[in-house]
């Protein structure tokens, strides 16, 4: 039998998921989604395997009281016998589609009290950045890392719980009128998250994480829903919005003990690509415009770019090669912006595809 470690932190004894409709009321747990759709890192300190889960469905919230576990979670799991050691959901009852599969980072924590802990830092698509016990699960901090989050005035360090904002929680269909849609509410960040799917990096020399942020918004409303196998499972209609007129995408280095903003790197278009830190005190990431551009890790100065004729979305790589450090990147516009984006597509809907490996050689300025 393993342990899972709830969001208030009591222990408790389980199998697989804890107790049958435990925070699932009814059958909705049968289709409920929470599906782990990144991939999970390993920590061999803790030697414990990290997952974050998604989402769970339909995104009526409303339809499913409770918290709804594991959905929206960073999950710690047994290598040898896949058993849950500890989980901590960073959602709970989600009803914005902000999923919980951002990466957990593990690196050594010094909290403001001067103990150092083998911590994980999240930026998770609610826009929050979190910092647990790799080992326990604990809650250490909790902070924005978007200038706009409406769902949630907080994250409570005791309880580990979101402080909810319940009038930014969109209706309930049922009571709305005759449109049978219910109360509309615009939410920061969107579910394409206040960072989604492209990794951030982290830096034992600077202590600093290098997150791909974005600052947008949504109108979301829900809507009557029956579930039906292979098709959408929504409940829910949307449209995403910009927040600022001279970009949305903004990358960010991240003090995560202050929580505080070091610098940061504004971009007009979405950051929808991944971050590379490296030993040499360098930054690099990609944008939809299509430029590799490498950064000063301390200071955020941009020391050089190179256009790759196609949005980025994939996070740059390093390897030495017969002594010398090479830089690869792949170029090739896609994903779920111009899908889904609404607004946002605009400002990358002119953007041509691509399909190319950028490699790149560094070289001692002499």
């Amino acid at each position: 039998m393993g342990y899972a470690y709830d969001v208030q932190g009591a222990k408790t004894e389980t199998g697989i998921s804890g107790a049958t409709n435990a925070s699932w009321t009814g059958d909705l747990w049968q289709t409920g989604g929470a599906a782990t759709w990144l991939g999970g890192s390993y920590d061999p300190e803790t030697n414990l395997i990290y997952f974050g889960t998604g989402n769970p469905a339909p995104w009526n919230s409303h339809l499913r009281p409770g918290d709804n576990l594991y959905s929206c979670s960073t999950l710690a799991l047994d290598p040898e016998t896949g058993k849950i050691v500890w989980s901590y959901q960073n959602t709970p009852n989600d009803g914005w589609d902000f999923d919980g599969v951002n990466e957990f980072v593990t690196f050594d924590y010094t909290g403001k009290d001067g103990r150092k802990v083998r911590a994980g830092g999240k930026a998770d698509r609610n826009g929050f950045f979190y910092v647990n016990d790799a080992k326990t699960g604990k809650l250490l901090n909790a902070f924005p890392f978007v200038n706009k989050v409406t769902w949630a005035s907080s994250i409570d360090l005791k309880s580990g719980r979101p402080v909810f904002v319940s009038e930014n929680r969109p209706g309930v269909p049922e009571l709305a009128s005759e449109s049978k849609k219910g109360k509309s509410v615009l939410a920061a960040p969107s579910f394409l998250g206040g960072k989604n799917q492209q990794p951030m990096a982290y830096s034992p020399d600077t202590g600093l994480f290098y997150v791909p942020a974005n600052e947008w918004a949504m109108e979301i409303w829900n809507e009557p829903i029956a579930y039906k196998k292979g098709a959408a499972y929504l409940g829910a209609g949307f449209t995403i919005k910009p927040l600022n007129e001279d970009y949305i995408g903004v990358l960010r280095a991240i003090d995560p003990t202050s929580g505080k903003v070091v610098w940061e790197a504004k971009n007009y278009a979405p950051l929808w690509g991944g971050v590379l830190a490296t030993k040499g005190g360098l930054v690099f990431h990609g944008t939809p415009e299509g430029f590799i551009k490498a950064y000063d890790a301390k200071t955020g100065k941009e020391l050089w770019k190179h256009q790759t004729g196609s949005g980025v979305v994939a996070p740059p790589v390093t390897w030495m090669q017969d002594g010398v450090q090479y830089i690869a990147v792949v170029s090739g516009w896609g994903g779920a912006v111009p899908l889904w984006g609404g607004e946002v597509a605009k400002r990358v809907n002119y953007l041509d595809q691509g399909g190319m490996v950028w490699v790149f050689k560094l070289f001692e300025e002499r």
